[in-house]
């Protein structure tokens, strides 16, 4: 599995939202974005990774930051997901692991002892040129959404 380094060129993708609405990277294409990609909708790690970037939106708009989650749950699912956590960012789906295999995550890893193929919990931080301005594999949940944030407010 390929990890993309910092410096790199975003690889381009066109998902749908919530709202069955496609949405590509080029869309934001002079502002930065934080790209996040996650399991599933509405499991314990995933939803406080969401709640906790939600938290953080204000600190992400105060520096021109959009917000994306990305995960193989469809449109419905991440419609309830939003709905039940009031969550105000994009979430799309990529249910074919296309996007998340692009950007190294999807693949094999350990979960409980056990290797498994899924989802890497993975985030990039995409400049407005979109180049990765910095980029986190394997990932911790809780706390992330603030490091993130923070290493954004450095740049």
């Amino acid at each position: 599995m390929a990890r993309l380094e910092v410096g790199t060129t975003a690889p381009a993708f066109t998902l749908v939202n919530q709202d069955e609405q496609k949405v590509s990277l080029k869309d934001f294409k002079g502002r930065s974005v934080v790209v996040y990609f996650y399991p599933a909708d509405d499991t314990p790690g995933c939803t406080k990774e969401a709640c906790q970037f939600n938290d953080q939106l204000k600190a992400f708009e105060a520096l021109g930051i959009e917000v994306i989650g990305i995960s193989p749950d469809k449109a419905d699912k991440h419609v309830k997901f939003r709905t039940k956590y009031g969550l105000e960012f994009q979430l799309l789906s990529d249910p074919e692991h296309k996007v998340m295999e692009a950007y190294g995550a999807w693949g094999e890893k350990t979960m409980y002892g056990k290797k498994t193929v899924g989802t890497i919990r993975s985030t990039f931080l995409i400049d407005p040129k979109g180049k990765i301005a910095h980029c986190w594999y394997n990932v911790r949940a809780d706390g992330h959404a603030a490091k993130v944030a923070e290493v954004a407010a450095s740049l």
